[in-house]
């Protein structure tokens, strides 16, 4: 592993380490670096914002604020404080406050953790008087809460500290801070996977490989893009369709996902699983109350669960969360062990193009209703934001609730194969 003295930082990550030394430092309130995955935004970012504060005050307070604590600690918070301790730092973490002191050569300063998931985040920093702010993955962020946060930083000298994967072109953020930067007196820097050093060229090499459309334009070009055309471009019926087992397929457990609808149709898939981590769709039960004019009751649904997992021992039933009473109805019965989804749309669209992407889904011809919504699954380039068109989506969800809940994630990052138009 590298010492903080070894490691090799690219002429970018030197620049963001050293912005604010510069005589004309004082004319920016801030800086922002947006650009493609893994190319150093966030080490040298919050290795720089850690350097400023213990240089420029003493006995501060400053934020440095992520989606979650959790991810904040894990992509953010470990690093650093291995890198501010081998440079002779202190850093005393006190993880029940979500509290770091960082001390050297007698003098401290005191950093806040903070969490921006949703709309109720602002109340977290609201108060809060502030010499400075790092907001880590800024995007993914309410704008309320990026608001709240900077009106915290009322200390004279304090600036802002923005980083983040792109989007599409219409957040907010590009809109309101990239695209004004000027006038917001920020300093904007944009990141290429080769302003990383520390990447393995193999690494580089498969992230090109693997992802096309707006989000090989996102997560490997750095571009602010919008998602259009068929969601699972990366589908592919030679790749991922298949009309018998091969005879080499040994599964180690079986699972069902379900979509319930009573307006809308039901779709519930059975998956065989194999110990090298790839997924094999092998029945389904599709039910359109809409074509057939008869609505079902959660106890017909429930016997078509029964006949699809026919033969085969379900580990578990994964359910839509929505679905309350048909979650119950299996409860009831006690056969299966049944929970709700995390129904994370964008989410599991990124996780199960992934698994495409990947060759780790895999289909038996006989599911046809899954194949047909395949090739209508589209984006709706008239919303502003990525999403799905509400329609032909109804193996679509239950297939994302399988990817999320019964595939392990050991891909790095995730992100989205979609065509432009």
């Amino acid at each position: 592993m590298k010492t903080a003295t070894e490691y090799r930082y690219s002429q970018k990550q030197l620049q963001v380490m050293n912005w604010w030394r510069r005589a004309d430092s004082k004319r920016y309130d801030g800086i922002i670096c947006d650009g493609a995955v893994r190319s150093g935004k966030s080490s040298s970012m919050s290795l720089s914002f850690a350097l400023w504060a213990m240089t420029r005050f003493r006995g501060g307070s400053f934020g440095i604020c992520g989606k979650t604590v959790t991810s904040l600690r894990r992509n953010v918070i470990s690093p650093l404080k291995t890198q501010l301790e081998r440079l002779g730092f202190c850093v005393k973490d006190t993880i029940s406050r979500n509290i770091l002191r960082i001390s050297v050569g007698g003098r401290e300063n005191t950093f806040y953790l903070f969490g921006g998931k949703d709309e109720s985040s602002p109340s977290l920093i609201q108060g809060v008087t502030l010499c400075g702010v790092l907001l880590d993955e800024v995007a993914l962020m309410p704008r309320s809460f990026v608001e709240q946060a900077v009106a915290r930083c009322s200390v004279t000298g304090s600036k802002l500290w923005f980083n983040c994967n792109p989007d599409n072109p219409y957040h907010w953020f590009k809109q309101e801070w990239i695209d004004k930067a000027q006038e917001k007196n920020m300093l904007y820097l944009h990141f290429l996977l080769t302003d990383n050093p520390s990447l393995d060229p193999c690494i580089t090499a498969r992230y090109h490989r693997l992802y096309t459309g707006a989000f090989y334009e996102r997560f490997v070009l750095g571009k602010w893009s919008a998602a259009s055309g068929c969601v699972y471009s990366c589908f592919s019926r030679e790749r991922h369709v298949f009309d018998t087992l091969p005879a080499d397929v040994r599964f180690t457990r079986f699972a069902v996902s379900c979509d319930y609808g009573t307006v809308n149709p039901s779709s519930f898939g059975l998956w065989g699983i194999t110990d090298d981590g790839k997924g094999y769709r092998l029945k389904e039960y599709y039910y359109a109350s809409k074509e057939t004019g008869i609505q079902r009751t959660d106890e017909e649904h429930y016997k078509g669960l029964e006949e699809l997992c026919r033969g085969v021992n379900v580990d578990t039933v994964i359910c839509d969360p929505s679905a309350r009473s048909f979650i119950e109805c299996i409860r009831r019965h006690g056969k299966f062990s049944v929970r709700a989804a995390r129904n994370d749309v964008l989410y599991g669209i990124r996780r199960v193009s992934v698994l495409l992407s990947e060759n780790r889904l895999f289909f038996s011809s006989s599911c046809s209703d899954t194949l047909r919504e395949f090739s209508l699954y589209r984006w709706d380039d008239g919303c502003r934001c990525d999403a799905p068109i509400k329609e032909n989506d109804h193996a679509m969800d239950d297939i994302r609730y399988f990817a999320v809940e019964c595939m392990e994630e050991n891909d790095g990052f995730y992100a989205l194969s979609v065509d432009r138009t």
